[in-house]
């Protein structure tokens, strides 16, 4: 293993020098490729340029911009200097920007153009240190100099000009630098996108994300040649991985958005055969199947529910002849092999029609050469993992944390167990602790800690919370709730944190009746709600184009669609469909359903009520919506 990430990819250039490593749009929206030999020259020309600003061993450099191709090789010329980048999106407010650029000390930090420059003038008191800033695209309005006092302002090209000057001079000085990165270098520290309070620096280390690219590309037996579509934010821990998976395996990234339209016309354009992605993606994909088929005939949605139903009982049964059932108790496989085989043979002819009916078509709009997808940065909702197994589509969920670098588990691409995220990556230890702190064993639900090289050294600068999350020995508690199988894949049940009590003292894990209620055509979003209360609400953010058809159908007069959730009939269309999900056919029990529930009449919004990774901010909920929470809980007499 190499001791350092820019010393892997000078290792991969000297084997895949021709091969393309990155794809990005021109101005006029066509890609264009970058190979791997002109990354690295682009690479150490930008850290020689750095170097001449004086970047040293050691330094942070701040990194905010979201995906493009700057943003890979300003990475690499910051990691092969010995100094760590400190990574934020355009998305983050200028009070986020503020925190961290200041609390990490950043001397030189890079924006990916005059509109981020400005979020940072608009601080320069709480950044004392901060004296230069790169900008990435210099196009549209400047910021006036005027704002600066002690700040200068450099474009990316300025700084590749003065790189090239020092190479010219010194051919060998990327190379030279190099050689005193290590292992335990700081590579990266970055800041928690925060569904619970303050930011906290997450430093990772280049053996930290080492430790993944010896063992991850093998599990999904990636290799030059494959293309990834780029479409979360590069400077989370899960796509910068990503990066480095690509990077590992001699393979390619493709800039996209996680936008419908464009990510479908990406989609088209680089035929890509992987894409790293989180649940709601997925879940806005298959959203949008189920929308384009509700606006066919009744005959066309019938035969595709059909195909859809005839879909997952075939990959079930495939799943008990292949022994890949998730074992929470002792299964024997010779007899699921026994109770599946003639059910399979009998549903296969099905199957392979639908797949000429149904399931062609959505694999074409993937390009058509997609191999699988990797689901991370959150629990794959059951519904979701069902339905793209179905279809035929492979989608790999996988688990870790900004803490662990972030990967710790992944469903191998040979043997996906569903409902599982795999077993712990080679070297990776797993252990379900209950409330004492005791072991528990496989099938039993507690919260898991993990220990690993990839798991982080620690906060930056806050020793005390440090401590409260990792041990002495190196065992991290994640705060996730999970169970093991017999074989050792884990299951993820829950955030310990989430978990509702109620009056009565019951227990409740509110994400599996999330999970469920979102299986209804009309819900986008719920949020279950009920701590110390005496019964479960929710707050529910209806879909509301499928609202809309709905109320054509039925001949339900509306103004606008705010005045269309105020509606009693559609008021009571979600009754029952609240009603029928989380219900004890279901397999709720009595305490676990929903007596109220409040309908937003508008989406969630990243960096308002969700985090960079689409994961619901249940703190922040608390204060957005404090009438509308609070009247869900009024009795009749108004207390």
């Amino acid at each position: 293993m190499q001791e350092s990430i820019p010393k892997l990819l000078r290792e991969i250039v000297n084997m895949n020098a021709d091969q393309n490593i990155q794809y990005s749009k021109d101005e006029g929206g066509v890609f264009q490729a970058t190979t791997y030999l002109a990354f690295y020259h682009l690479t150490e020309t930008f850290a020689a340029g750095l170097h001449s600003l004086g970047v040293r061993h050691g330094d942070h450099v701040g990194l905010i911009s979201d995906n493009r191709k700057e943003w890979l090789i300003a990475d690499q010329a910051i990691l092969g200097l010995g100094a760590a980048d400190v990574p934020r999106g355009c998305d983050s407010m200028a009070k986020e920007i503020h925190y961290i650029l200041g609390f990490s000390d950043c001397k030189i930090t890079i924006a990916e153009n005059y509109r981020e420059v400005g979020k940072i003038a608009s601080g320069l008191d709480e950044l004392p240190k901060l004296k230069t800033i790169i900008v990435f695209d210099p196009s549209g309005e400047p910021v006036k100099s005027g704002l600066f006092s002690r700040v200068r302002i450099m474009t990316y090209d300025e700084v590749m000009a003065k790189g090239a000057e020092v190479l010219e001079k010194e051919p060998g000085f990327f190379d030279e630098q190099l050689e005193g990165v290590v292992g335990d270098d700081i590579a990266t520290i970055i800041f928690t996108s925060g569904t619970t309070g303050i930011p906290k620096g997450v430093m990772l280390t280049h053996e930290n994300f080492l430790f993944q690219l010896d063992s991850v590309p093998t599990i999904l037996e990636l290799g030059p040649g494959e293309v990834f579509l780029s479409v979360l934010p590069v400077w989370h821990s899960f796509e910068r991985i990503i990066q480095y998976m690509v990077l590992a395996a001699g393979a390619a990234v493709a800039y996209s958005k996680p936008v419908g339209q464009i990510m479908m016309a990406d989609f088209a354009a680089v035929r890509p055969t992987w894409m790293g992605s989180v649940p709601r993606i997925w879940e806005a994909v298959m959203q949008g199947i189920y929308r384009t088929v509700s606006e066919k005939s009744g005959a066309a949605q019938s035969l595709f529910r059909f195909f859809v139903a005839v879909g997952g009982a075939h990959a079930t049964l495939k799943n008990m002849l292949r022994g890949l059932m998730p074992q929470f108790h002792r299964r024997f496989r010779v007899i699921d092999a026994v109770l599946a085989i003639i059910p399979f043979l009998l549903l296969t002819p099905l199957r392979l029609l639908g797949n000429v009916l149904v399931f062609k078509s959505i694999k074409e709009k993937l390009g058509g050469r997609f191999v699988a997808a990797v689901s991370g940065g959150g629990a794959l909702p059951p519904a979701v993992d069902r339905f793209f197994a179905a279809a035929g589509i492979l989608l790999l969920e996988g688990y870790g944390l900004t803490e662990t670098a972030p990967v710790l588990a992944v469903r191998p691409k040979r043997r996906p167990v569903p409902s599982t995220v795999g077993p712990p990556l080679p070297g990776t230890m797993f252990r379900v602790l209950d409330e004492e702190g005791n072991e528990l064993p496989y099938g039993k639900k507690g919260v898991l800690h993990v220990k690993g090289a990839q798991v982080m050294p620690g906060y930056y600068k806050n020793e005390q919370m440090t401590a409260r999350i990792l041990s002495e020995d190196g065992w991290l508690d994640t705060g996730d709730l999970a169970m093991l199988t017999r074989r050792g894949e884990l299951r993820l049940v829950g955030r310990a944190k989430d978990t509702i009590v109620l009056l009565g003292g019951e227990n409740v894990e509110p994400l599996p009746m999330e999970y469920k209620l979102k299986e209804s055509a009309y819900i986008k979003e719920a949020v279950v709600l009920g701590q110390d209360k005496k019964y479960l609400a929710a707050l529910i953010v209806p879909d509301r184009d499928q609202l809309e058809t709905y109320a054509k159908q039925n001949g339900i007069p509306y103004i606008d669609v705010r005045n269309l959730v105020t509606l009693p009939e559609i008021y009571e269309l979600l009754d029952s469909e609240v009603s029928q999900l989380v219900s004890a056919k279901n397999g709720f029990k009595t305490f676990e359903r929903i007596f109220r529930f409040k309908l937003i009449d508008h989406d969630f919004e990243i960096n308002k009520e969700l985090s960079a990774k689409q994961e619901v901010k249940r703190h922040v909920l608390d204060e957005l919506y404090k009438k509308e929470i609070a009247s869900l809980f009024v009795d009749r007499n108004g207390n």
